[in-house]
């Protein structure tokens, strides 16, 4: 077992003939968290989609490992092996990353048999267990994410990355479009997935208050 669950090196991304980053090398420890900071446009969010592999008509240099495998250029196939089950994305506006028409349970378990033979109770046994751990309302399972607040909307997304327990977790900006309490509240939410659960974090934010509460490592981009 490798001592970091995360390492870039080198990593070098252009869309056609633009470079948006390049020299990019940092490592993630086993139950880290580390937060990327930098101006808006800096290539912030792009570095972690390169990990997601969520990046599309770009050209990507460079090494990225996860749990000691080279992920870098994976077949479309091997990553959705480890899409959700290993390394999970918590995105910017969770609530418009879920289907408006389907309940928040719904969608969740969909994604849940894509990796593992569940019953729906068995789902509903680990949903509601993350569901406490994270101060949300286990009800939210039967809600439409246009009935939910922004800040039960972002823990709705947390407990999609968390059901199946991945090693990692990426969060992009998880907290910009939250009012300030609120945005206090989610972060304890993260911290405490660390706490109970040993996940590593790597998020990126603007906001430097959010990163100094939180980060164990703080990488700055110019």
């Amino acid at each position: 077992m490798t001592e970091n669950i995360l390492a870039v090196k080198n990593l070098r991304v252009s869309y056609g003939e633009t470079e948006i980053v390049r020299d990019i090398n940092f490592s993630v420890g086993r139950g880290e968290i580390f937060v990327i900071v930098g101006k808006s446009g800096g290539g912030k969010s792009t570095i972690l989609k390169s990990v997601a592999g969520l990046l599309s008509g770009t050209k990507v240099s460079g090494q990225i490992f996860f749990d000691g495998r080279d992920i870098t250029n994976l077949r479309a196939d091997e990553r959705r092996k480890i899409a959700g089950a290993e390394i999970a994305m918590i995105f910017q506006n969770a609530g418009a990353s879920f289907c408006p028409i389907r309940t928040i349970g719904a969608q969740i378990f969909e994604s849940v048999t894509a990796h593992k033979d569940w019953t729906h109770e068995e789902f509903l046994r680990r949903a509601k267990a993350i569901a406490k751990n994270i101060n949300l309302d286990e009800n939210v399972l039967d809600e439409y994410p246009f009935k939910l607040s922004g800040g039960m909307a972002q823990r709705a997304g947390i407990l999609a990355a968390m059901i199946l327990e991945p090693k990692l977790i990426l969060a992009d900006e998880p907290t910009s479009a939250l009012d300030a309490v609120t945005q206090f509240s989610v972060v304890k939410e993260l911290m405490n997935l660390r706490k109970n659960y040993g996940v590593s974090i790597v998020m990126v934010t603007h906001n430097l208050n959010v990163a100094k509460y939180m980060a164990d490592e703080i990488y700055t981009l110019h």
